[in-house]
């Protein structure tokens, strides 16, 4: 199956897929671009971005994707940088089937505090390992831990993403308990965040996927989440989660 062979999201509102134009050699990893229907005054289809951090490793990311694009479902994947090399047609992948990549820093480290030397060894090197196997892009902000400073907010060039449901995922690796605490607490617009590191994430995440699926909900990445939202993307500013607008 090619992701760009699709007709539409699996999403239970109507959404159209725009297949991008036919470009330059790169065109095959380019995302694909989706416009989700909002309705009138604001309502319409409920929207949350599915996040992953702390990739890529091939024995769990390769499984989570596979899942992914048997539900048509794209997410947001932060990556570590160190854990790029011997990974690289997995990144490809993850463009080529319509996910948004950012940026985890290069050794899961704790970025505030640092240096502007450390934070570009941290941050800086990660864009250029991902703008070497994907060519130029906008790579986005997640902060290890959520954690930042003015430094950070200073020296980012994109949004902070952070998040606004975390069903800690790494703590015990109980997937009822994980989809428990996503399912029973997520709300339009929320972010979510988990790990594709853990076999027991990438089966919780694929049964978050079904459950809030059939219940109306329609996954997009987090620069999706922003645009159909209408938040501007700002350097240095903080993404935790784009509720829909509030009805008059």
């Amino acid at each position: 199956m090619r992701w760009r062979n699709r007709v539409a999201f699996a999403c239970v509102a109507a959404l159209l897929l725009t297949l991008p134009a036919p470009g330059p050699a790169r065109e095959a990893d380019m995302p694909l671009q989706m416009e989700v229907e909002t309705g009138e005054e604001g309502g319409g289809v409920p929207l949350v971005a599915l996040t992953f951090d702390d990739g890529p490793r091939a024995a769990t990311t390769g499984p989570l994707l596979d899942g992914l694009a048997l539900r048509e479902v794209p997410a947001t994947f932060f990556l570590v940088g160190n854990r790029v090399p011997g990974n690289e047609e997995l990144v490809r992948r993850m463009v080529r089937e319509g996910h948004q990549v950012g940026v985890h820093t290069y050794e899961h480290a704790i970025l505030a505090g640092l240096s502007r030397r450390d934070f570009d060894l941290q941050v800086g090197k990660t864009r250029a390992v991902l703008t070497q196997v994907l060519g130029e892009g906008d790579f986005w902000l997640r902060p290890p831990y959520g954690i930042a400073d003015d430094g950070v907010a200073r020296w980012a060039e994109s949004p902070l993403v952070l998040w606004s449901v975390d069903p800690e995922d790494w703590k015990d690796q109980d997937v009822d308990r994980i989809v428990a605490a996503v399912v029973e607490h997520v709300e339009d617009g929320d972010i979510i965040l988990m790990h594709d590191i853990y076999h027991t994430s990438v089966e919780a995440a694929l049964r978050v996927v079904d459950t809030l699926l059939n219940r109306g909900y329609c996954f997009v990445t987090v620069e999706q989440l922003m645009e159909q939202r209408q938040v501007e993307p700002e350097d240095g500013a903080v993404c935790r989660r784009c509720p829909p607008p509030a009805k008059n």
